[in-house]
This record gives C-alpha cells, sequence and structure tokens, in this order.
C-alpha cells in the first residue's frame, strides 16, 4: 500500500501528496467520473460545477485546507476543481443521488432479493481508568480505548487507497500556541482524510448514510474528518464539528484514549450525538439511530435507509462484542472483561448473513461492494493494525503508528 508522506504549510502537504500519489488522485477521478454519472445522473463537466458552488463557502470555513487541495492539484497534474468534487463525494453521492440509481436499493437475484452491499460497520469500546472503580463493587476495570471499522466500497477503487501522514509541525503557518497533531489516515488518494487517528489519541471512523439534500454553507464530510483528526481530544473534535456543522449525512465516530467514544449522527440539518451503553461501546452501521428521539420537526430529513441488512448488522455487532464479555469474564479471574486487537479484527471478520455480512464479499449479481480494508486502532498506545482486502483473506498487513 502507499504511504505518502506530507509535512509543511498546507500547499506543501498538498503538492506531497499530489505528487506522491498521482497515479492513485487520477484513478479516484476517473472511479467517481462514472460513480456520479450512475448515481446521480452528473456528467464530469456537471460535477465540476456542483464541486465550485463549495469554493465560497470553504474559503470562510476552511482556508488551509482549501489551499491543501490546491496543493494536491498542482501536484497530480489535475484540475483544482477535480480535486475538491473528490473531497464532496460523499455529499455527492448520498445527498444529490436519483431515485432508482443502480448503486442503491434492492436488487433482484434469482428467486430472491439481495441488499447492495455498501456501507460499513463500525465500533467503539473504552473502560476508565481503576481509579474510577475504587469503592465500589465493580470488578477492577483496566484503561484502554479501540476504535474499529470495515470499510466496504467497490473493488474498482481498492487501487486508489493509500496510507496518508500529515505532519504540521514545520508549518509556519500555524502558530506555536496551537500546534496540530500528527495523523496517520487510511484514505482514497485525493482526500484529506477518511478513518485514522492522530498523535494526540484521536480516531475516526464513517458510516454512510443516505439522506437526500446539502448544505452547502457547511463543511463536507471529509473535511470534517480532517478537521476531527486536527483537534487534541474527544470533546474539541465534537465541538468544531457542531460549531460547522455537515454539509451532508454520514456517521463520524470519534474518539479519544482518554474519554472513548461518541457517534455523531449528521445530516445537513443536524449534528446529533450518540452515546456509549454501559458498557463503555458505541456501534454503528448504515441508518439513523437518533431519528425521532429528540423531539422537533424532522420532515426535512429524509432517511433512505436503503440496505436491508443494515439493522441486522448492527444487532450482530451487538452480539458479538457482547460475547467478547462474556468469554473474557470467564477468563479473567479479577479482571472485567476486556478486548483486544485480535478480538475485535473477530468481530469485523464475521460472515453471519454473508455476502451482506459484517465481513462482506462481491460475489451475487448485482452485488457491487466488498471489504476492502480493515482497522483497528488502540488509541491509547495511538497504533492502527490494518489490512487491506477481506479481513478473512487480506493480501496486505501495515501498523500505522504515531
Amino acid at each position: 500500500m502507499l504511504e505518502v508522506r506530507c509535512s509543511g504549510t498546507p500547499r506543501e502537504i498538498g503538492l506531497a501528496h499530489g505528487q506522491q500519489a498521482r497515479t492513485q488522485i487520477r484513478g479516484s477521478i476517473a472511479f467517481y467520473r462514472q460513480q456520479f454519472q450512475e448515481t446521480c445522473d452528473l456528467d464530469w463537466p456537471a460535477v465540476q460545477d456542483e464541486a465550485e458552488r463549495y469554493v465560497a463557502p470553504l474559503t470562510r470555513l476552511a482556508p488551509r485546507h482549501l489551499d491543501e487541495i490546491r496543493g494536491i492539484a498542482e501536484g497530480s497534474g489535475v484540475d483544482f476543481l477535480d480535486v475538491l468534487a473528490l473531497n464532496v463525494r460523499t455529499e455527492i453521492t448520498f445527498g444529490l443521488f436519483t431515485d432508482g440509481s443502480s448503486t442503491f436499493g434492492v436488487t433482484a437475484a434469482g428467486d430472491g432479493e439481495i441488499p447492495e452491499t455498501d456501507g460499513c460497520t463500525s465500533l467503539s469500546w473504552f473502560s476508565g481508568t481503576d481509579q474510577e472503580h475504587q469503592g465500589t463493587s465493580s470488578p477492577k476495570m483496566s484503561s484502554f480505548s479501540y476504535l474499529a471499522q470495515n470499510w466496504d466500497w467497490m473493488p474498482a477503487q481498492r487501487a486508489n487507497l493509500v496510507i496518508l501522514y500529515i505532519d504540521h509541525t514545520s508549518s509556519s503557518s500555524l502558530p506555536d500556541t496551537h500546534p496540530l497533531p500528527t495523523i496517520a489516515t487510511v484514505t482514497e488518494a485525493g482526500l484529506l482524510a477518511k478513518t485514522g487517528l492522530n498523535s494526540a489519541g484521536v480516531g475516526v471512523c464513517l458510516n454512510a448514510l443516505r439522506c437526500r439534500g446539502v448544505d452547502r454553507n457547511r463543511l463536507p464530510v471529509h473535511l470534517a474528518l480532517r478537521r476531527a483528526l486536527e483537534c487534541g481530544s474527544r470533546a474539541d473534535a465534537v465541538r468544531a464539528l457542531r460549531e460547522t456543522g455537515l454539509a451532508g449525512c454520514g456517521h463520524i465516530l470519534v474518539a479519544d484514549a482518554a474519554t472513548g467514544g461518541v457517534g455523531l449522527e449528521c445530516t445537513s440539518r443536524w449534528v446529533r450525538a450518540l452515546g456509549m451503553d454501559d458498557a463503555g461501546r458505541t456501534h454503528h452501521t448504515n441508518h439513523l439511530l437518533l431519528l425521532g428521539r429528540e423531539g422537533g420537526d424532522e420532515k426535512d430529513v429524509e432517511d433512505a435507509t436503503w440496505l436491508a441488512d443494515s439493522r441486522p448488522r448492527l444487532a450482530r455487532v451487538k452480539e458479538l462484542t457482547a460475547g467478547i464479555m462474556m468469554s473474557d469474564r470467564g477468563a479473567q479471574a479479577e479482571g472485567a472483561p476486556r478486548p483486544s486487537t485480535k478480538s475485535l479484527f473477530e468481530v469485523l471478520s464475521d460472515e453471519q448473513g454473508y455476502p451482506a455480512s459484517i465481513n462482506r464479499r462481491q460475489e451475487l449479481p448485482g452485488v457491487k461492494t466488498e471489504t476492502l480494508f480493515t482497522i483497528v486502532m488502540d488509541l491509547a498506545t495511538r497504533r492502527a493494525q490494518v489490512t487491506f482486502g477481506r479481513p478473512t483473506e487480506f493480501t496486505e498487513e501495515t501498523l500505522l503508528s504515531l
């Protein structure tokens, strides 16, 4: 897997990204040129026009990131609007979709119907320190904070994945009083971020949601992921994303080493927080869990739960993590249940409901996507284990360490 290492000013970071991942960036553009045509009935000039509508808002909301996108374009020798279009790909794909587009819905296969297998499964798991449980009857708790997910998409985009390392420490454009952490993210070439972690112990995952509508005066999803990864804590990341709002829909699971995880269900209208359960876990798949729970008029949000497997998959990942708790209670006479990188990889390797399972496979007619990478982040140690390909038959494994 190509590792892209960038440092310096935003423009210099972008230039390094563009120069080192030139082939993959051009591959991403070719992939989304076809994707947007199929899902939104937009040819590439129309896509560029749509991307241009974000320039003025981003000049206000994220000028550094806009400079970085210009650097990526210059370094890779493509048009600025081509790279900007990649970075608003979630807003286009999941906010401007046309009815009956071939990527979504339920696909007939033989005598039955097979749900399209897009979408990802993510989870966080946290325990506090021993001191929090002193004087109680609870078993001793060892501190940990894990964040994990399968990223599922079309195999044609597999060749355009990169590992992006970003070091802001040499950037003279940032004040010394507010240094940004170092970042490691697995992303599609040309995008500023996707799933990853930083040197402050903050990590993010992303689940696709499908809600019609965009607000171009807010922060696009993939720039929101980058913004979160530039924060020093979960609380700072949540605050930053609430302040800007998101231009489109998506679930961002953000966690840190000190306080654990929170799920942010985002639409172009609002950002809502899904907290941890009593065991310190947060799980998510590809439908809104908080719609209707916080009151107010929500008729402006269309929750198109296009994946029939999203709810069963959510139930399954909860069942599997509960199984870790039960088995560890029997194995640890004195301690509370504790997950591990290995046990979480096993959860994400599950094939119940195959091929539309947590561990997905492009196999049947009409099923277009499969698991392209699996990541388990240990935020306490600032390390992440990543496998590329399905977790049961991966082709490459690497360690991210900050």
